[in-house]
């Protein structure tokens, strides 16, 4: 949060020096993530409630909602980035002088801090497998390349003496954050819907429950979804109808070790059944 207002104050100064659309366009969306880093604070600390009564799979899911928070804020940055922009296209002015080159320099280092923060963000987002720290992160990271176009951008419209350029560019940053925003709806929205694991990791589980489930019949309707830095994994295992419950368990704690070897934070939970119960086609057969 801090970081973000320290940004939001540069970007504000930058913009009052130039008096670009661009520019104003830039520190409007540095609104956003002092908005977003308020929310994900908030998420992250229901997230790491433990589960409860009424939550007895935890709360982690918590943290998608400031991922879809995020993007709803960033729709309505684009639509106030247009409506300032699109007046300003229609009926070009000239462009105020730049105060040297005073003003791109502090919105250029702003745009570094940015940059330095987003992959903090980013390294601790994928350590600690947080949709809300890694949501952040690459909204930043996208803030980053906004800036960095923005800055060409302005310096070119002041060079040219075309002063369209700088709302066109203004509503090419509006649609470059409305399709960030989009991304992160798209994929906070596949972890409420319990979207499956990734491909890769699926095949890690597979490949877990091949080299470890000896003992085991068949293992069938396999099952994964993330809420938050958790990962939920189900299974039904098959073994020999005269197999007792303490070996059974064993192979269950075996698997349970190996899956979670590849996949640190998963809640697995295996159906054990009698041989009968084997399916033998279209499914992971031992």
């Amino acid at each position: 949060m801090l970081v973000a207002l320290v940004v939001l104050g540069l970007k504000a100064v930058a913009y009052l020096m130039t008096g670009s659309v661009a520019l104003y366009s830039d520190a409007l969306e540095s609104v956003i993530n002092v908005a977003a880093a308020v929310a994900a604070l908030i998420a992250l600390r229901v997230a790491a409630r433990p589960a409860d009564a009424n939550h007895p799979y935890g709360h982690t899911k918590a943290e998608y909602f400031s991922a879809v928070a995020e993007g709803v804020l960033i729709v309505l940055a684009a639509a106030a980035i247009v409506r300032e922009a699109l007046p300003a296209l229609l009926n070009p002015a000239e462009l105020p002088a730049l105060s040297g080159v005073a003003g791109l320099g502090v919105n250029l280092a702003a745009g570094v801090l940015n940059a330095v923060w987003a992959s903090v963000l980013l390294r601790q987002g994928r350590a600690l497998r947080s949709p809300a720290l890694l949501a952040d992160g690459r909204h930043i990271f996208s803030d980053v390349v906004t800036s960095v176009g923005v800055l060409l951008g302005v310096l070119a419209a002041h060079l040219t003496g075309q002063a369209w350029l700088d709302p066109l560019l203004a509503i090419l940053v509006a649609l470059n954050i409305l399709w960030s925003g989009w991304r992160l709806v798209r994929e906070s929205v596949g972890g409420l819907m319990d979207a499956a694991v990734d491909r890769e990791t699926e095949e890690k589980i597979r490949l877990a429950m091949r080299l470890h489930g000896h003992g085991a019949l068949e293992m069938h309707d396999l099952r994964t979804r993330h809420a938050g830095s958790v990962t939920f994994i189900e299974f039904h295992m098959v073994v020999p109808g005269d197999m007792t419950v303490q070996e059974a368990h064993s192979i269950c704690d075996r698997l349970e070790d190996a899956i979670r070897a590849g996949t640190p934070q998963s809640s697995i939970s295996i159906h054990v059944e009698p041989q009968e119960k084997a399916k033998h086609h279209g499914v992971l057969v031992l």
